[in-house]
């Protein structure tokens, strides 16, 4: 299998293409604190046909990035959140792919299958202990069942798309992420277990799993939900995840992945002790937070640069259900919080850049405001060569924004 991934990996998403370099400043800067980690250039189906790109241009950005930086270690290129229908354009271009089988979640499956299962959990059932762990976890045959009717249709979609790619680019050319987080209801540390013996049954060999947790991770903002509870799920799973590597035919090294992981500022002391004590690995992806960097780094500019993120917000307001119905699982905006159009329009560079910025603690701070400008990027790309130019036109202020934002509110509290 590829080994490029690393123990510590990190999915940087670019929509528009231009922070490259500035994106891979932070992971060298980790090197010389002594921490390797893989950057994961990662872009969705979604957003390709969103700001109009193609898959290839997201290797081609990493490439020369990976040039100008004089980068010597690994990176990989992301098809993020692929399914059949759409995973062929990615890939001559891609050597790690999200597999999204959420929407098979919840879908009948037919007995002959349910029968298998359980009888390849067999071994399990009365329950079962897990090293590190002094929690017995209880299994019996109406759970494995219910596991079954659950969340085995989607396992069984998830060899699919992994046997699609795995005859396209051969053994040893690819990794695969298994991506269940995009639902509403978090899996279990049980589930997870169950989830890792459904894909060792089939023979899917991910090298990583982005299950659902609790709380909501809704995108650019802070975990929303109890400290505690997601400390002891998190740990469980770190531990079922490493135990699951030892029982079935999986691979070592098998880690958990955070979905949605941009700005989740309180879990990153939380993630990193556990990672630590445990000495396993992690994959976090981010998506949206070099975007919002990008607009917060125009409003710095001011002028005409600051007069068009303005435009693009309140483009944004007038269009709120078109652009955050994709996104209403992963956002929570209160409307009503919102700035008005005539509100914004008078702001200044500081205003505008302390509303967006994520400081919580800051007076100015609205994540409505953040989210919402999260989900205009379309309104961004509609704009074609006069937001692109106005990336150009600004790169140096942008540029500190986004390397700035990786390193010391991500990278550093979560893996340093």
């Amino acid at each position: 299998m590829l080994n490029k991934l690393g123990k510590y990996s990190f999915g940087i998403g670019d929509r528009f293409a231009h922070q490259g370099v500035y994106q891979l400043k932070p992971f060298q800067a980790a090197k010389k604190f002594g921490t390797d980690i893989t950057p994961v250039w990662n872009k969705s189906h979604r957003e390709h046909i969103t700001v109009g790109s193609k898959p290839e241009s997201v290797k081609e950005e990493a490439e020369q990035a990976i040039k100008k930086c004089g980068w010597e270690q690994g990176y990989m290129i992301d098809a993020d959140h692929i399914n059949l229908q759409n995973v062929d354009g990615f890939l001559a271009s891609s050597d790690f792919f999200t597999i999204d089988v959420a929407y098979g979640i919840g879908q009948p499956c037919g007995e002959n299958k349910i029968q298998q299962f359980i009888e390849f959990n067999k071994p399990y059932i009365g329950g079962f202990s897990v090293p590190g762990s002094d929690k017995i976890f209880n299994l019996n045959k109406n759970m494995l069942r219910e596991f079954a009717g659950q969340f085995l249709t989607a396992i069984y979609e998830a060899q699919r798309i992994y046997q699609y790619i795995l005859e396209k680019k051969g053994e040893g050319n690819f990794v695969a992420e298994i991506s269940m987080d995009e639902v509403d209801k978090a899996q279990s540390p049980v589930e997870l277990f169950l989830v890792c013996s459904g894909l060792a049954m089939l023979g899917v060999r991910p090298v990583t799993i982005a299950p659902k947790f609790t709380g909501r991770f809704n995108k650019g903002v802070d975990y929303e939900g109890d400290l505690n509870i997601f400390a002891k799920e998190f740990e469980e799973n770190l531990l079922v995840i490493k135990y699951a590597t030892e029982i079935f035919d999986l691979p070592k090294g098998l880690k958990l992945s955070v979905h949605t992981g941009s700005d989740k500022f309180s879990l990153y002391p939380v993630i990193n002790q556990l990672i630590k004590k445990h000495n396993i690995g992690l994959h976090l992806k981010t998506a949206g937070t070099t975007w919002l960097e990008e607009v917060i780094g125009l409003a710095e500019a001011g002028g005409s640069a600051l007069e068009l993120v303005k435009g693009i917000y309140v483009e944004a307001l007038n269009r709120f259900d078109e652009l955050t119905g994709p996104y209403s699982t992963v956002l929570n905006i209160d409307k009503k919080q919102l700035p008005e159009k005539d509100t914004v329009e008078k702001w200044d560079s500081e205003k505008f850049v302390n509303s967006l910025r994520h400081i919580p603690d800051h007076p100015d701070y609205n994540p409505g405001f953040r989210q919402l400008i999260h989900t205009a990027y379309k309104v961004a790309a509609e704009r074609g060569e006069l937001f692109t130019g106005a990336l150009e036109a600004h790169s140096a202020v942008i540029g500190k924004n986004v390397s700035e934002n990786i390193l010391e509110r991500h990278i550093k509290p979560l893996f340093l």
